[in-house]
Formats: C-alpha cells, structure tokens, sequence
C-alpha cells in the first residue's frame, strides 16, 4: 500500500487545496472517450499517480481518475479503484452511513457500492438501484499523450448526500481513493490510509455556477436558483423548464429558501455605470401592497485557497448593495436570498428595483409572481383490511391461498395542487420491497390535489410474497422546488405481520 510520503512530487501548498468541481454545461457521457471534450474545463487536483478531474450538475457529480502512471493495458479487474465520500462531512466513519464505491468482480464497467461499518471495514455490494456508473477506459488525455488507465464516473448527488444548494453552505464533500495497477505495479492511497482515518480525506466542492442560456434569463432578475424567470408563468407563478434541463419542473410551486439571480450581462451594466443600490419588496399573498422585504445571508467568496464566509444585509433604510461582479462567489450574482417558511400559500409577487447611484430616483425594475407553497402533502393509511375486518397496527394476521389477501385504503392530498408523487409500497425481509401503487404528477392533471380515501387495489386483493413481518408506507413528495431541487416530503407506514396459510 503507497503511504502518504509517495505523493511528495505534489507540493505542500498544492497539497492542502480543495478539489474544485466545474459546472457541466451539458452532461457528462462517460461512455464516450475522453479526448471527445466532454472533460474541457473540469476542476483538476494533481496525486502522486495522475489527476483528479471533476465536474457536477444539478444531479450529478462526474468524476475521472487520469491515472497517467498505469500504462500497462491488462485486462479483467486485476487493476480496479476504491472511491470512498464521507456522507455526513464530519471527517469521522460513521457506521452505515458513508459510502464506497467499488468494482463488481470480474465485471471492470460495472459499479458496486457498499456502506463503511467502520475503518477498513464494509457492508457487501449493496443491491438498491442506483443511476451511478464508471466506465473503465485506456487512450490518450489532455494530461499525457502515452496511452494509460482512466475511470470515468457519474456519480448521483443524493447517494452521497450533496445537495446543489445549502442555504448556509456551499455544496461540497470529503473524498478519498485507491488505484491499483498489476503492470506496472503500484497501489496508491489518496491520502494515505484514507479508509482508516476520515480526517485524512480532501475537500471537494461543487459547482453552483450553471450557465443559463442567455434567451432564457429575465430582463434583470435572471433566474430563480437554476429556473429561469421567464420560464415562470406570471399567472399562476409555478415554473415549467425545458426537458432535459438542469432541473426539469412542470408547473412547479416555489418553497423553502430562494435565491433571486441578477441577469450577469444587466448587472454588469449596472456596475460599471455606478448604479449599484437596490431594494426587493413583496406583496402578497393573493395581493396586497408591496412592502419592503428584509433578509439578511452568507455568500462564499474564494479567497485563493477555499471559500470564507460573507455576509450581506440591508441597511436600515431597506436598501441593497450589490455584490463586486469581479469577485468569485459560491453563488454569482445573488441579489437576495430569504426563507420562505413563514409565509401562507398562496401567489406572491416580487419586485427588485435598482437606483441612479446613491440617488433614490428608480432606474430599472422588475416584478416575478411566485406561488409559494411549504405545506406538505398529507400521507395517511386509512385503513388495512382483509376481507371486511380490519388489520390493526402490529397485528399477526394469516392470509388464506390465492385470491385471499389484502386492501387498503389511502389519502394523498395536496389542497393548494401541488402534489407530484405518490409511492404506496411494502417493505419485508432483508431489504425487501414490493411496490403497491404509484402514481406520479403530468401536465393533464394541471394542479393535481391527489386523491382521499383511496380503494388500493381498485379490483381484488394484494397478496403477500412470503410469510414475513411487512411495513405498509405511504410516501408522497411535493411539486415545490426552491429552484435547485425538489423540497417537501412526507411518509406514514403500518407495520403488521402476514402469515401465509
């Protein structure tokens, strides 16, 4: 095993810097080869044996292993990677928690994960679906012309606990990784021991830097997080983005904290003219006059070597600065950002008016309609029976041979229309599922409130596949999104015991 003295080629100042992940602009095809340009541009971090490459969406995190020093094209999984992502950031193992990824053996493109139980120790393969993947890959790359080892992986953001937007956070994680080579022979730890001690993993942070196409972004305030604000509808203030964008929402509520996003080209304008004072007021909901609206928050800005923290607030007149357009933040030209928590549903509008310098003659302005919604879909099992009895929490119940089995009867609804999933389904066994009902939001249900009391099956019954201890669960999620990602979740479950007669 290569200890930490191996990597001395790397300098001590590099040595301590983040891995910074870039935006992609589109996304990463891992299958493709890498000298095709899908890497150009990607966040790069030096090791011992190569380079770390790296980039993220919304939902993905893309990360390569240019393992330049592997120039001997063996085949199988005689040569294979650990990857290794500290789940609660904490810098410590935490049993059950935090992830390893891994080769299936004998099968060089097939990604396994595991769950660390503690230093150097694993869950087996876990066998959950997942969309990540690695493709193993042997050519030339931007860093050397001599043909050598890469791993190519898509990484899904929820599996290792990022999510693109944290109101008092950038995104990031801690990672750590083996490569092992037959010929020539070598196996390198990024940092030493990595598996053992979670204090050794380097910081990776990701981008929340999309470039939104220009024809898209409003007049001047650009976009809702990542949803522009012309794909928002003035009339009912729910947002609908093109498929295959960043984040794809169809008629979508607001919730949760938002962030407004000046237009880069308008506000740069503004600056160098001096017009640099703003202020944001909100009205609402379902009308009223506007009123000023007070929010105060942190921004990162790069200072070379990580991000510190800034903050930004009114003064005690109500009124904004805007952010020096030449410094590097964790979010670019963020004109506010406040919580939506305490408001009632309903549609909210929100105007961000700038001022002729330090004058406060208006200059420019413009007005956004937000439906906001934190309420969460109700999930409820109104009831579990077989035949006409009931089957009551914790019960021992014995179902009779086919078509003997159960019904069932759930809520769930969404009064304000916002509902977008409903997951009805079973656990049992070692990790065993069995999916009930689902039904997921489309446009012709316009604003789908769900259903209450539903009969589940409509016809006959359900049957259980073994005689086992089962959990009935209920999951709903919300069409509310804070313009990164969805927010509003719910469940309720029912656990009985079915014996099989």
């Amino acid at each position: 095993m290569a200890k930490l003295r191996n990597l001395s080629i790397t300098s001590p100042i590099i040595f301590a810097l983040p891995l910074r992940s870039e935006w992609a602009v589109n996304p990463v095809d891992i299958n493709k080869p890498v000298t095709e340009g899908d890497w150009e541009g990607a966040g790069s971090l030096k090791f011992s044996r190569g380079y770390v490459l790296a980039k993220n969406d919304a939902r993905y995190l893309y990360l390569m292993l240019d393992v330049v020093a592997d120039t001997g094209n063996d085949s199988e999984t005689n040569d294979y990677f650990w990857l290794t992502f500290d789940n609660t950031r904490d810098r410590a193992i935490t049993s059950g928690v935090d992830v390893n990824y891994g080769l299936y053996p004998g099968q060089p493109n097939k990604l396994g994960r595991q769950k660390y139980l503690g230093p150097g120790s694993w869950t087996g393969l876990l066998s959950d679906p997942s969309t990540s993947g690695v493709v193993q890959e042997f050519g030339t790359s931007p860093n050397s012309d001599v043909s050598h080892r890469m791993w190519k992986f898509r990484i899904e953001l929820s599996e290792i606990n990022v999510a693109l937007y944290w109101p008092l956070s950038t995104a990031f994680t801690y990672f750590g990784f083996r490569v092992k080579s037959s010929n020539p022979g070598f196996t390198t730890d990024f940092p030493g021991d990595f598996y053992k001690d979670f204090t050794k993993l380097r910081q990776l942070i990701l981008s929340r830097k999309p470039t939104i196409p220009a024809k898209d972004l409003g007049p001047l305030v650009g976009s809702v997080g990542l949803i522009p604000t012309t794909k928002i509808s003035n009339s009912s203030g729910r947002a609908t983005t093109d498929a295959g964008y960043y984040h794809f929402v169809q008629n979508a509520a607001f919730g949760g904290t938002l962030n407004l996003i000046g237009n880069r080209t308008k506000m740069q304008e503004l600056w160098n003219a001096g017009n640099r004072k703003y202020k944001v007021e909100i009205a609402g909901p379902d009308g009223g006059s506007f009123v000023k609206l007070f929010s105060n928050w942190s921004n990162y800005r790069w200072n070379g070597s990580t991000y510190a923290l800034e903050s930004f607030a009114p003064n005690s007149y109500g009124y904004y600065q805007l952010a020096d357009l030449a410094v590097d933040y964790s979010i670019d030209d963020l004109l506010i950002q406040f919580p939506t928590s305490g408001l009632l549903p309903g549609m909210y509008s929100v105007k961000v008016t700038f001022f002729i310098g330090t004058s406060y003659t208006e200059l420019d302005s413009q007005v956004i309609t937000l439906f906001i919604d934190n309420h969460v879909p109700s999930a409820i099992i109104e009831s579990v029976k077989h035949g006409r009895s009931e089957v009551s929490a914790c019960a021992i119940e014995t179902i009779g041979a086919a078509p003997d089995g159960l019904n069932f009867r759930i809520t769930a609804n969404d009064p304000e229309g916002n509902l977008r999933d409903v997951n009805f389904y079973a656990t049992y066994g070692d990790g065993l599922s069995s999916r009930i009902h689902y039904e997921e939001y489309s446009t012709d249900k316009a604003n789908w409130a769900g259903f209450v009391n539903k009969l589940i099956p409509a016809s006959g019954n359900w049957r259980p596949a073994q005689s086992c201890a089962y959990s009935f669960i209920v999951a709903v999620s919300a069409r509310t999104t804070n313009g990164y990602s969805w927010v509003g979740r719910n469940s309720t479950h029912r656990n009985v015991t079915l014996l099989i007669g």
